[in-house]
């Protein structure tokens, strides 16, 4: 008998990237004090491998978002949080150790997960408000997720997981994958992005015009996938009654830097018949597609019923600017764009939007 944890999930990532690259000895960077004791990183470790094709690259993995020694979730399917996350990242020929930076990105995609229960699913992305890597001019400022081209999903002792690669993006290429899809997107990227490398240098794939006429094709044809977005700054005021006076209107408010962002998702989805759901601290706020345009006021969930024209009144004034207008087509209710003020880590104003 013996009282020493199995490692069975551990394991079976190692044996996914032993088939994989064969008897190479990965980079390994361990963690030195458990996060439930008090430790500064979430994640066990992460191996990096010394990858040659399509472009030399390091291959990194994640040990710890999935149940690596015995089970102890009381999910009997998946293996902890059901993934590890994987990033391929370009290697100049001389480099011999991982760059610091990519580690601590993983790890913050550990804390991230670890402290708001929130998981990353392929086809998902994450605005990073800044460089992927802090203190460079890289334009990727984002990252999205899709299954590793590489790695299969797995069957282990303590249930499924899949390898999800995380991939670097520019802001513009984000806001495309939210009026398309990420699947869609990246596989257009693909001719000029094999295995999905993230590199630092690149410029956005946004202009190429094979790229542009794919997306175009896929918005008209499919709409936008966003169903939700997440908005920092949005609030609602209800409308108010007075006495011997003009009643007050209701009132939306929007942040200036996805205002446009809004416009556009919204025109993508209603030309679908789809709604979109903005969510923001303690209201969510629902755009349907209906022939009349009227507005639905029930505690802290808002209905707004748009047609076409007021889709074309909405989006023609959705800038990123302080503004507060009426739309003709839906009396009764003002919608104010404020000031966007961006934070880095520290919570200093490094961009001002409005």
């Amino acid at each position: 008998m013996t009282d020493e944890a199995s490692t069975a999930g551990w394991d079976a990532i190692d044996t996914a990237f032993n088939e994989l690259y064969g008897e190479q000895e990965p980079k390994h960077y361990g963690t030195a004090i458990p996060y439930a004791l008090g430790g500064p990183d979430p994640l066990d470790g992460i191996s990096a491998y010394k990858v040659e094709h399509p472009t030399p690259h390091w291959h990194f993995v994640t040990y710890g978002f999935s149940e690596l020694y015995d089970k102890e979730t009381n999910d009997p399917e998946h293996s902890g949080y059901g993934f590890e996350l994987t990033f391929r990242l370009t290697r100049t020929e001389d480099e011999t150790e991982p760059p610091a930076w990519a580690l601590n990105l993983l790890q913050n995609m550990g804390r991230y997960v670890f402290n708001s229960g929130n998981v990353f699913r392929p086809g998902d992305y994450l605005d990073a408000n800044g460089p992927i890597c802090l203190g460079s001019d890289t334009l990727l400022t984002a990252l999205s997720f899709i299954e590793d081209p590489d790695l299969k999903p797995l069957s282990t002792p303590n249930g499924t997981m899949e390898f999800i690669q995380m991939v670097g993006i520019t802001g513009r290429e984000l806001e495309t994958m939210q009026t398309w899809n990420t699947r869609g997107f990246l596989k257009s990227c693909e001719p000029f992005m094999p295995k999905y490398v993230t590199d630092l240098m690149r410029n956005s794939y946004v202009d190429i015009p094979s790229i542009g006429q794919a997306v175009q094709r896929g918005i008209e044809l499919e709409g936008s996938s966003t169903a939700f977005l997440f908005i920092q700054q949005l609030a609602w005021t209800p409308s108010r009654k007075r006495l011997l006076q003009k009643n007050m209107p209701a009132e939306l408010q929007l942040g200036a830097k996805q205002a446009v962002l809004i416009g556009k998702i919204l025109r993508s989805r209603i030309a679908k018949d789809a709604p979109l759901s903005l969510v923001g601290s303690g209201v969510n706020i629902t755009f349907e597609a209906g022939e009349n345009a009227s507005f639905h006021e029930e505690e802290t969930k808002i209905t707004i019923t748009v047609n076409e024209q007021t889709v074309n009144e909405l989006t023609a004034h959705l800038k990123p600017s302080e503004l507060t207008f009426e739309i003709p087509s839906l009396p009764g209710l003002l919608i104010r764009i404020v000031r966007t003020e961006i934070t880095d880590q520290e919570g200093r104003v490094v961009e001002t939007i409005g």
